[in-house]
Formats: structure tokens, sequence, C-alpha cells
């Protein structure tokens, strides 16, 4: 009962938000973000009061299953973005872009924090240095595609940045492979070359094949059943299915099997959205759906968000480094690569913005990375600094960037004349009904 009361209590919370900050013309997910500090541990949850917010970081983590299944329709949701036609247009550009970037800014990021190894060495060692690296290619999908939604951005800047945001959960898992295979390396001087080299590329294989498996048998259930209705739960029960067996794990000699939630969904989108004649309309009704559930994600991302970072000078040294090159390596990463390929001035100028936003993904690497004999906890806490940064600015710069490109359109007047005659219409109806 005090989960339930928690959840209702942190929607309203989060929705009441938006009405705020919407005079300031933030994003709503810089809303909700904001709400779950609010209700999280360090605010409301020092009441402790049972059902008004989290008392504790444990009470968010045991709900940390609909964060999982977010990410799942999430992931899906981008891999819709996957079809054939566009792939045609885009799919080089994107592959090229999004590989180049997430390469460049580990490069940048690396340089930056092994000279700062070099210049204080009780600062960070090396293989901490290494291991951040990596993490700083992976970028938030959850943040941009919610950004998008919103104000329904549409142009050449949201065709390439979708499918740039989807890669980098592969290229971002390949980097900090290999990059934490060298890291442990050095702090045990023992190589372990499966780790480094063949349990990653084995993991992003079997994630695509279990989602291709997946997409090819959803639209074969799907063809069984004549209302939208049943197909649309049909569709809903599969994406939790595949979140669920994407969390199986198992070793085949000396090889562990794993799988990415976010590649399995992205593909199981990707198959559905291209095999499937109804694939958008039950596209459109599952993203209505799982709105909620999305607020709810933001929600207890912003309350597991430890505040406690900032009492640390160390940390906030490393953290301002470590937000400072990897906005300087997405930037000109984004911008040097979009170049080479001959997009367009805007997309030149304002990609690399859009990939700022930082959260899940790079969270759940800092759970492989509290591996690291003595690093894994400061590794940890700086990049829930950088997350707290990100994923408070960050949509905010995905939503000025995507405006500047002219992706993002203010509304006509005569919508909001509409809707403004439409509120009146129903204010004037209720005071009638009252008398």
């Amino acid at each position: 009962m005090v989960a339930l009361l928690s959840i209702a209590v942190s929607l309203f919370i989060a929705l009441m938000t938006t009405r705020l900050l919407g005079k300031l013309k933030l994003p709503d997910v810089t809303a909700y973000l904001i709400a779950g500090v609010f209700v999280g541990p360090f605010c409301l949850g020092q009441l402790e009061i049972p059902g008004l917010g989290f008392v504790s970081h444990d009470s968010v983590e045991a709900l940390s299953l609909f964060s999982d299944l977010a990410l799942g329709f999430i992931a899906f949701s981008i891999g819709a973005e996957f079809n054939l036609s566009s792939l045609r247009k885009i799919g080089r550009k994107a592959a090229i872009i999004g590989v180049f970037q997430a390469v460049f800014t580990t490069f940048t990021v690396d340089l930056a924090l092994i000279g700062l190894h070099f210049l204080i060495p009780q600062t960070l060692s090396l293989p901490a240095a290494l291991t951040l690296g990596a993490i700083a290619a992976a970028t938030a999908p959850a943040a941009t595609l919610m950004v998008v939604r919103q104000y329904k951005s549409k142009g050449e800047l949201t065709d390439l940045l979708l499918p740039i945001v989807a890669l980098d959960d592969a290229v971002g898992l390949v980097l900090f492979s290999v990059s934490f295979g060298i890291a442990k390396a050095l702090g045990t001087g023992h190589a372990d070359l499966i780790s480094i080299l063949v349990e990653p590329l084995v993991e992003i294989v079997m994630s695509l094949i279990l989602g291709a498996l997946a997409g090819v048998i959803l639209k074969q259930l799907e063809t069984m059943f004549h209302s939208n209705t049943n197909r649309l739960s049909m569709t809903i029960a599969f994406i939790i299915l595949t979140v669920g067996l994407s969390m199986l794990s198992f070793e085949i000699g000396p090889v562990r099997i794993g799988f990415s939630s976010l590649l399995v969904c992205m593909m199981l989108g990707t198959l559905f959205m291209n095999l499937s004649p109804l694939a958008e309309d039950l596209m459109e009704r599952a993203n209505k759906w799982s709105s909620p559930l999305l607020v709810l994600f933001f929600v207890l991302s912003g309350a597991d968000l430890d505040l406690s970072v900032f009492s640390r000078a160390t940390i906030l040294l490393i953290g301002v480094i470590y937000i400072l090159f990897r906005c300087v390596g997405k930037y000109f990463g984004a911008g040097i690569s979009s170049r080479m390929m001959h997009c367009s001035h805007n997309v030149v100028k304002y990609l690399g913005i859009t990939l700022f936003p930082q959260a899940g993904v790079a969270l759940g690497m800092c759970v492989t990375a509290a591996q690291l004999p003595g690093d894994g906890p400061l590794i940890r806490n700086i990049v829930l600094f950088a997350v707290l940064v990100y994923e408070v600015f960050g949509p905010l710069l995905t939503k000025w960037a995507l405006t500047k490109s002219g992706d993002i359109q203010p509304k006509s007047e005569e919508i909001l004349t509409r809707r403004s005659r439409k509120l009146a219409a129903a204010a004037g109806k209720e005071l009638i009904s009252r008398k």
C-alpha cells in the first residue's frame, strides 16, 4: 500500500510541477526530474511519512521494475524510427556519425582525466580515468525521446538524432567493455581477452537476434486478432516479455552470455515496424498507453539522484572536468562527423548539443564499474553528479537546439486561439451546470 501511495503522490506532484515550470517554458522531462528530487530521500523523504515520497534509496530501488519496463518501451519506440524508407536516406549517415561521436567523446574525456591523473595522481587512478571515459560515450535515449514527442519535433536533425541515440547503446557497450577490461588489467596485471573483446560482441549479436526473433513472432501473432484493443494488449505484453527475457544471463564455457534490454527492445520495434502493416497505428496507441509509465520513470530517476555527492570536493572537481569534456567531445565529435557526411549547417551546429543528456545506460555501466577494486564507489558518485547536471539541463538544451534548427515549430496563433476558445467554452459550461 505504501508503494502505491508513493507512486500516486509522485505522479501527482510531477504533473503539477509541469504546470509550474511550464511558465518558464521548460520541457516536461525536466519538471519530472525536479519533482523526483523533491519526493526523494533528500526532501520529502526526510519527513519519513509513509506514502509521502521515498524515505530511502532502497524504497526507490524497490520500484526499479517500472524503470526497466519504461526503458523497454522507450527502446521499442526508438526502434520504430528505423523503417526501411528512412534507413535508405539516413542509415549510412547515422551509423558513421553515431560511431564517430561516441569514440571521439571517449577519447576526449580519457585525455582530460588521464591528464588529471598525471597532474594529481592521488585524485584519480588511471583505471578509473579509462572507465569514466568509456561511460562518457553513453547518451540518454529517454530524455531525448520525451522532448521530441512533447514538442512534435520534425526535420533533418530529428531524423538523424533518434537513430544516433539508439546506436549509442551498442557503441557505448563495446567501448565500455574494452576500456573496463583494460582498466581491470592495469589493476590486476592480468588481461582477460574474453571479457574485453568476446563478451561485448556476443552480447550485441545475441541481443539483436533475440529482438529480431521476438519481432517476427509478434508480427505473426498480431494477424490472429481483429480487434485493435487485443492487438495493443498483445504488443504491450510482448514488450514486457522481451524486457524480462533480456534480463537472463548464462555461461557457455568461459564466456558469459547476457543481453542488453535496450538493444533487444529496439530490434523488436524495428522488425515490427517494417513487417506489420498495422504497426504505425499500434505504435501510436502504445505510446499513449505508456505515457504515465515514462513519467514515473523520470520521477524515479530524479528520486534516485544522490545529492550528497555535492559534499565532496574531489568528486566535484572530477565531475566538472568529466561534464565539460564530455560536452566538448559530443559537440565537436558530432559536428566533425556530420560535416564529413555533408549534413546541413543546422545539423552540424546543433546535433552535438542534443546528445548531452545522460542517465540510465551510464548508471547501468556503473554497476559493472563497481567491480573495479577501490575505485568503484568513486566512479559511481562522479557519474551520479554528472547525471544530476545532465538530466536537469540536458532536456532544456535539447529543446533549445531543436528549436534553433527549426525542427520544433512554435504553435501558430490560430492553434492558440482555438485552444483558448475551447477552454473558455468548457469553463462556461461548468459555470452554467453549477447554477
